[in-house]
């Protein structure tokens, strides 16, 4: 299978229309979706490792050039992707959500 890769996003342009949301949110694994953004919530039972993901996902999204929103503290990392140039949910979104989970699979 081919990787996808994250494209430039441009103000109001490639933004996913419900269907195709629901077709790319279909195959993701313990993600929310909402209209705008995806987002997934990562427990643990310390602080440390949610400091660790929260460095990994800053790490994976400069790779990506598509950057997540990242919350943490004791016990949790929160990561949300949305396409704040397109004003909502693009492939961008989908694509990075996807190789995060590969990559801690």
């Amino acid at each position: 299978m081919t990787q996808e890769v994250c494209e430039p996003c441009t103000l109001g342009e490639g933004l996913l229309s419900p269907e195709q949301r629901e077709a790319r949110f279909a195959i993701l694994d313990g993600w929310q979706m909402a209209e705008d953004h995806l987002s997934k919530r990562f427990d643990f039972g310390g602080f440390a490792k949610p400091v660790e993901l929260a460095n990994l996902v800053a790490w994976h999204s400069n790779k990506m050039g598509h950057h997540a929103d990242v919350r943490f503290g004791w016990g949790y990392c929160e990561v949300t992707y949305t396409s704040h140039e397109a004003g909502g949910l693009t492939a961008n979104d989908f694509i990075c959500a996807r190789a995060l989970d590969r990559l801690l699979a």
